[in-house]
Protein backbone atom coordinates (compact mmCIF):
# COMPACT_ATOMS: atom_id res chain seq x y z
CA UNK A 1 0.00 0.00 0.00
CA UNK A 2 1.08 3.47 -0.37
CA UNK A 3 3.34 5.23 2.69
CA UNK A 4 2.46 8.75 4.02
CA UNK A 5 2.88 11.45 2.31
CA UNK A 6 6.90 13.30 2.79
CA UNK A 7 6.69 15.52 5.87
CA UNK A 8 6.80 19.40 4.97
CA UNK A 9 4.15 19.18 1.95
CA UNK A 10 1.62 21.87 1.73
CA UNK A 11 -1.77 21.81 0.59
CA UNK A 12 -1.79 24.12 -2.83
CA UNK A 13 2.29 23.55 -3.09
CA UNK A 14 3.50 22.58 -6.13
CA UNK A 15 6.42 19.59 -5.60
CA UNK A 16 9.67 20.45 -7.24
CA UNK A 17 10.04 16.90 -8.59
CA UNK A 18 7.22 14.93 -10.46
CA UNK A 19 3.81 15.86 -10.08
CA UNK A 20 2.55 12.21 -10.56
CA UNK A 21 5.22 9.81 -9.68
CA UNK A 22 4.30 5.97 -8.77
CA UNK A 23 6.86 3.03 -8.76
CA UNK A 24 5.28 -0.61 -8.21
CA UNK A 25 1.79 0.53 -8.75
CA UNK A 26 -0.45 -2.70 -8.89
CA UNK A 27 -4.65 -2.88 -8.85
CA UNK A 28 -6.25 -5.66 -8.43
CA UNK A 29 -10.10 -6.32 -8.46
CA UNK A 30 -9.91 -9.92 -6.47
CA UNK A 31 -7.74 -12.43 -8.38
CA UNK A 32 -7.83 -9.88 -11.56
CA UNK A 33 -4.84 -8.01 -11.87
CA UNK A 34 -5.38 -4.91 -13.70
CA UNK A 35 -2.10 -2.91 -13.24
CA UNK A 36 0.80 -5.28 -12.61
CA UNK A 37 4.14 -3.17 -11.08
CA UNK A 38 4.14 0.13 -13.37
CA UNK A 39 6.40 3.20 -12.84
CA UNK A 40 5.25 6.29 -14.16
CA UNK A 41 6.79 9.70 -13.32
CA UNK A 42 4.85 12.96 -15.11
CA UNK A 43 6.74 16.04 -15.00
CA UNK A 44 5.15 19.64 -14.06
CA UNK A 45 3.88 21.05 -17.59
CA UNK A 46 4.06 17.87 -19.30
CA UNK A 47 1.42 16.03 -21.92
CA UNK A 48 2.00 12.47 -20.88
CA UNK A 49 -0.37 9.60 -22.56
CA UNK A 50 -1.52 6.49 -21.89
CA UNK A 51 -1.83 3.89 -24.96
CA UNK A 52 -3.60 0.06 -24.84
CA UNK A 53 -5.99 -2.07 -26.12
CA UNK A 54 -8.96 -2.73 -23.83
CA UNK A 55 -8.26 -3.94 -20.33
CA UNK A 56 -4.54 -2.95 -20.77
CA UNK A 57 -5.35 -0.73 -17.41
CA UNK A 58 -5.34 2.68 -18.12
CA UNK A 59 -8.64 3.31 -17.08
CA UNK A 60 -8.17 1.68 -13.21
CA UNK A 61 -4.32 3.65 -13.81
CA UNK A 62 -6.69 6.83 -14.10
CA UNK A 63 -8.38 5.79 -11.34
CA UNK A 64 -6.09 5.75 -8.82
CA UNK A 65 -4.42 9.09 -10.25
CA UNK A 66 -7.68 10.76 -10.03
CA UNK A 67 -7.91 9.29 -6.45
CA UNK A 68 -11.41 7.36 -6.63
CA UNK A 69 -9.33 4.27 -6.68
CA UNK A 70 -7.17 3.14 -4.23
CA UNK A 71 -3.96 0.94 -5.06
CA UNK A 72 -3.52 -2.40 -4.06
CA UNK A 73 0.40 -2.08 -3.50
CA UNK A 74 3.26 0.16 -4.51
CA UNK A 75 3.76 3.84 -3.99
CA UNK A 76 2.14 6.90 -5.71
CA UNK A 77 2.51 10.50 -5.11
CA UNK A 78 -0.10 13.47 -6.57
CA UNK A 79 1.49 16.66 -6.41
CA UNK A 80 4.16 15.29 -3.84
CA UNK A 81 0.82 13.92 -1.40
CA UNK A 82 -0.31 10.31 -0.98
CA UNK A 83 -3.65 9.54 -2.95
CA UNK A 84 -5.19 7.37 0.52
CA UNK A 85 -4.43 10.30 3.07
CA UNK A 86 -5.05 13.18 1.63
CA UNK A 87 -7.42 12.19 -1.49
CA UNK A 88 -9.78 15.08 -0.93
CA UNK A 89 -6.64 17.96 -0.78
CA UNK A 90 -5.75 16.44 -4.54
CA UNK A 91 -8.97 16.09 -5.74
CA UNK A 92 -9.05 19.86 -5.29
CA UNK A 93 -5.95 20.47 -7.44
CA UNK A 94 -7.42 18.05 -10.36
CA UNK A 95 -9.35 19.04 -13.39
CA UNK A 96 -10.99 15.92 -14.76
CA UNK A 97 -12.79 15.65 -17.56
CA UNK A 98 -13.99 11.57 -18.26
CA UNK A 99 -14.77 9.76 -21.06
CA UNK A 100 -18.85 10.51 -21.18
CA UNK A 101 -20.01 13.77 -20.76
CA UNK A 102 -21.26 14.43 -17.49
CA UNK A 103 -23.51 17.69 -18.48
CA UNK A 104 -26.55 19.02 -17.03
CA UNK A 105 -28.44 19.12 -20.04
CA UNK A 106 -31.41 21.23 -18.36
CA UNK A 107 -28.99 24.19 -17.44
CA UNK A 108 -28.22 26.52 -19.74
CA UNK A 109 -23.94 26.45 -21.12
CA UNK A 110 -22.92 29.17 -18.50
CA UNK A 111 -25.23 27.79 -15.85
CA UNK A 112 -23.35 24.48 -16.17
CA UNK A 113 -19.68 26.07 -15.45
CA UNK A 114 -21.02 28.16 -12.61
CA UNK A 115 -23.15 25.52 -10.46
CA UNK A 116 -19.74 23.27 -10.71
CA UNK A 117 -17.29 26.86 -9.99
CA UNK A 118 -19.48 26.54 -6.84
CA UNK A 119 -18.70 23.36 -5.65
CA UNK A 120 -15.37 24.70 -5.66
CA UNK A 121 -16.33 27.47 -3.10
CA UNK A 122 -16.22 30.25 -5.51
CA UNK A 123 -18.54 32.94 -4.89
CA UNK A 124 -21.50 34.11 -7.19
CA UNK A 125 -19.49 36.50 -8.79
CA UNK A 126 -16.49 34.62 -9.30
CA UNK A 127 -18.42 31.64 -10.56
CA UNK A 128 -20.42 34.07 -13.41
CA UNK A 129 -16.80 35.71 -14.07
CA UNK A 130 -14.68 32.55 -13.77
CA UNK A 131 -17.76 30.84 -16.65
CA UNK A 132 -17.19 33.91 -18.69
CA UNK A 133 -13.59 33.56 -18.50
CA UNK A 134 -13.56 29.88 -19.60
CA UNK A 135 -16.63 29.86 -22.14
CA UNK A 136 -14.53 32.33 -24.13
CA UNK A 137 -11.95 29.90 -23.92
CA UNK A 138 -13.57 27.00 -25.46
CA UNK A 139 -15.32 29.34 -27.81
CA UNK A 140 -18.89 28.59 -26.20
CA UNK A 141 -19.72 32.91 -25.41
CA UNK A 142 -21.50 32.82 -28.17
CA UNK A 143 -23.95 29.95 -26.58
CA UNK A 144 -23.52 30.88 -23.53
CA UNK A 145 -27.65 31.02 -22.98
CA UNK A 146 -28.44 27.77 -24.53
CA UNK A 147 -29.12 24.90 -22.85
CA UNK A 148 -26.85 21.59 -23.19
CA UNK A 149 -28.86 19.12 -24.93
CA UNK A 150 -28.91 20.28 -28.36
CA UNK A 151 -25.54 21.16 -28.62
CA UNK A 152 -22.83 19.39 -30.84
CA UNK A 153 -20.86 16.76 -29.52
CA UNK A 154 -17.67 18.44 -29.82
CA UNK A 155 -19.52 21.50 -28.16
CA UNK A 156 -20.31 19.69 -25.19
CA UNK A 157 -16.81 17.97 -24.65
CA UNK A 158 -15.46 21.36 -25.15
CA UNK A 159 -17.96 22.44 -22.69
CA UNK A 160 -17.12 19.70 -20.31
CA UNK A 161 -12.73 20.92 -20.60
CA UNK A 162 -14.13 24.63 -19.63
CA UNK A 163 -15.91 23.02 -16.54
CA UNK A 164 -13.06 20.96 -15.34
CA UNK A 165 -10.81 24.21 -15.43
CA UNK A 166 -13.05 25.88 -12.73
CA UNK A 167 -10.53 25.48 -9.81
CA UNK A 168 -6.92 26.05 -12.04
CA UNK A 169 -6.08 23.06 -11.69
CA UNK A 170 -2.31 21.75 -11.54
CA UNK A 171 -3.16 18.51 -13.42
CA UNK A 172 -6.12 18.01 -16.72
CA UNK A 173 -6.77 14.57 -16.93
CA UNK A 174 -8.48 13.39 -19.84
CA UNK A 175 -9.85 10.22 -20.34
CA UNK A 176 -10.46 9.55 -24.31
CA UNK A 177 -11.10 13.32 -25.01
CA UNK A 178 -12.25 12.87 -28.63
CA UNK A 179 -13.82 9.44 -28.85
CA UNK A 180 -17.30 10.00 -31.21
CA UNK A 181 -16.09 13.57 -32.51
CA UNK A 182 -15.65 14.44 -36.32
CA UNK A 183 -12.20 15.90 -37.55
CA UNK A 184 -13.16 19.19 -37.51
CA UNK A 185 -14.15 19.41 -33.94
CA UNK A 186 -11.41 17.06 -32.88
CA UNK A 187 -8.65 19.46 -34.46
CA UNK A 188 -10.50 22.26 -32.36
CA UNK A 189 -9.84 20.81 -29.41
CA UNK A 190 -6.60 19.73 -29.93
CA UNK A 191 -5.82 23.63 -29.84
CA UNK A 192 -7.51 23.93 -27.35
CA UNK A 193 -5.53 21.51 -25.37
CA UNK A 194 -2.54 22.54 -26.58
CA UNK A 195 -3.08 26.47 -25.64
CA UNK A 196 -3.68 24.69 -21.87
CA UNK A 197 -0.38 22.79 -21.96
CA UNK A 198 1.47 26.58 -23.45
CA UNK A 199 -0.17 28.04 -20.21
CA UNK A 200 1.76 25.11 -17.50
CA UNK A 201 -1.51 23.04 -16.98
CA UNK A 202 0.04 19.17 -16.71
CA UNK A 203 -2.16 16.96 -19.29
CA UNK A 204 -2.60 13.51 -18.25
CA UNK A 205 -4.57 11.56 -20.98
CA UNK A 206 -5.35 8.28 -22.31
CA UNK A 207 -6.49 7.76 -26.06
CA UNK A 208 -7.35 5.33 -29.17
CA UNK A 209 -5.85 7.22 -32.02
CA UNK A 210 -2.42 7.11 -32.32
CA UNK A 211 -2.46 10.84 -34.60
CA UNK A 212 -3.95 12.30 -31.17
CA UNK A 213 -1.17 11.09 -29.39
CA UNK A 214 1.74 12.61 -31.46
CA UNK A 215 -0.26 15.57 -31.79
CA UNK A 216 -0.62 16.37 -27.94
CA UNK A 217 1.84 14.11 -25.89
CA UNK A 218 5.23 14.92 -25.25
CA UNK A 219 5.82 11.11 -23.93
CA UNK A 220 4.17 8.49 -23.60
CA UNK A 221 4.05 5.10 -22.25
CA UNK A 222 2.32 1.81 -24.01
CA UNK A 223 0.37 -0.51 -21.62
CA UNK A 224 -0.41 -4.18 -22.37
CA UNK A 225 -1.75 -6.74 -20.17
CA UNK A 226 -1.45 -4.08 -17.02
CA UNK A 227 2.03 -3.43 -17.78
CA UNK A 228 4.34 -0.93 -19.39
CA UNK A 229 5.24 -2.48 -23.14
CA UNK A 230 7.19 0.76 -23.93
CA UNK A 231 7.83 4.38 -22.52
CA UNK A 232 9.24 7.79 -24.64
CA UNK A 233 8.25 10.68 -26.85
CA UNK A 234 6.46 9.22 -29.87
CA UNK A 235 9.58 10.66 -31.82
CA UNK A 236 11.79 8.19 -30.06
CA UNK A 237 9.37 4.61 -29.88
CA UNK A 238 8.83 5.27 -33.37
CA UNK A 239 12.84 4.99 -33.92
CA UNK A 240 13.06 2.55 -32.08
CA UNK A 241 10.22 -0.06 -32.49
CA UNK A 242 9.90 0.86 -36.30
CA UNK A 243 11.25 1.87 -39.06
CA UNK A 244 11.33 5.17 -41.17
CA UNK A 245 8.68 4.38 -43.72
CA UNK A 246 6.49 1.28 -44.49
CA UNK A 247 6.07 0.27 -48.33
CA UNK A 248 2.22 -1.48 -48.44
CA UNK A 249 2.31 -3.51 -51.50
CA UNK A 250 -1.26 -4.96 -52.66
CA UNK A 251 -1.28 -7.94 -54.66
CA UNK A 252 -3.67 -8.92 -57.49
CA UNK A 253 -7.16 -10.63 -56.36
CA UNK A 254 -6.90 -14.58 -57.16
CA UNK A 255 -2.85 -14.75 -56.35
CA UNK A 256 -2.11 -18.09 -55.02
CA UNK A 257 -2.13 -18.44 -51.30
CA UNK A 258 1.17 -18.93 -50.56
CA UNK A 259 2.38 -15.26 -52.65
CA UNK A 260 2.03 -13.02 -50.09
CA UNK A 261 4.28 -14.73 -47.88
CA UNK A 262 6.53 -15.37 -50.64
CA UNK A 263 6.67 -11.89 -51.43
CA UNK A 264 7.13 -10.91 -47.36
CA UNK A 265 10.55 -14.10 -47.14
CA UNK A 266 11.95 -12.47 -49.67
CA UNK A 267 12.06 -8.47 -49.61
CA UNK A 268 12.24 -9.59 -45.84
CA UNK A 269 16.29 -9.83 -46.29
CA UNK A 270 16.57 -5.78 -46.75
CA UNK A 271 13.74 -4.86 -44.31
CA UNK A 272 13.50 -4.67 -40.63
CA UNK A 273 10.19 -6.77 -40.85
CA UNK A 274 6.99 -7.68 -43.08
CA UNK A 275 3.72 -8.49 -42.04
CA UNK A 276 1.07 -10.51 -43.92
CA UNK A 277 -2.06 -9.26 -43.96
CA UNK A 278 -5.24 -10.39 -45.67
CA UNK A 279 -5.67 -7.71 -48.27
CA UNK A 280 -1.41 -6.57 -48.09
CA UNK A 281 1.70 -7.00 -47.46
CA UNK A 282 3.44 -4.19 -44.81
CA UNK A 283 7.66 -4.17 -45.87
CA UNK A 284 8.98 -1.95 -42.56
CA UNK A 285 12.16 -0.44 -44.15
CA UNK A 286 14.41 2.79 -44.36
CA UNK A 287 14.31 2.50 -47.66
CA UNK A 288 10.48 1.87 -49.35
CA UNK A 289 11.44 2.68 -52.75
CA UNK A 290 14.29 0.32 -53.13
CA UNK A 291 11.93 -2.39 -51.64
CA UNK A 292 9.17 -1.64 -53.96
CA UNK A 293 11.90 -1.83 -56.92
CA UNK A 294 12.78 -5.03 -56.02
CA UNK A 295 8.97 -5.97 -55.91
CA UNK A 296 8.53 -5.09 -59.96
CA UNK A 297 12.15 -6.84 -60.87
CA UNK A 298 10.97 -9.77 -59.48
CA UNK A 299 7.45 -9.91 -61.21
CA UNK A 300 5.04 -10.46 -58.51
CA UNK A 301 1.50 -9.34 -58.99
CA UNK A 302 1.62 -6.20 -57.43
CA UNK A 303 -1.60 -4.43 -57.70
CA UNK A 304 -0.21 -0.85 -56.11
CA UNK A 305 2.85 0.30 -53.96
CA UNK A 306 2.04 3.09 -51.13
CA UNK A 307 5.13 4.38 -49.49
CA UNK A 308 4.12 5.70 -46.19
CA UNK A 309 6.07 7.28 -43.09
CA UNK A 310 5.71 4.69 -40.45
CA UNK A 311 3.58 6.32 -37.46
CA UNK A 312 2.73 5.56 -33.94
CA UNK A 313 -0.10 3.21 -34.76
CA UNK A 314 2.77 0.43 -36.14
CA UNK A 315 4.46 0.46 -32.93
CA UNK A 316 1.09 0.47 -31.17
CA UNK A 317 -0.09 -2.69 -33.30
CA UNK A 318 4.15 -3.96 -33.23
CA UNK A 319 3.63 -4.02 -29.32
CA UNK A 320 -0.03 -5.25 -28.38
CA UNK A 321 -0.83 -7.38 -31.85
CA UNK A 322 -3.74 -7.14 -33.93
CA UNK A 323 -6.03 -9.22 -32.09
CA UNK A 324 -9.07 -7.30 -30.94
CA UNK A 325 -9.15 -7.21 -27.46
CA UNK A 326 -12.93 -7.34 -25.93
Amino acid sequence: MTSPAPAGTLAGQVPAGPLIEARGLVKRFGGFTAVDGIDVSVAAGEAFGFLGPNGAGKSSTMRMVGCVSPPSAGTLRILGLDPVHDGSAIRARLGVVPQRDTLDEELTVRENVVVYARYFGLSRAQSRAKADELLEFAQLTERADDRVEPLSGGMKRRLTIARALVNDPDILLLDEPTTGLDPQARHVLWDRLFRLKRQGVTLVLTTHYMDEAEQLCDRLVVMDGGRIAAEGSPRELIRQYSTREVLELRLADGVAGSEPARVAELLARDARRTEVLPDRVLVYTDDADAAAAEAEQRGFAVVSALTRRSTLEDVFLHLTGRTLVD
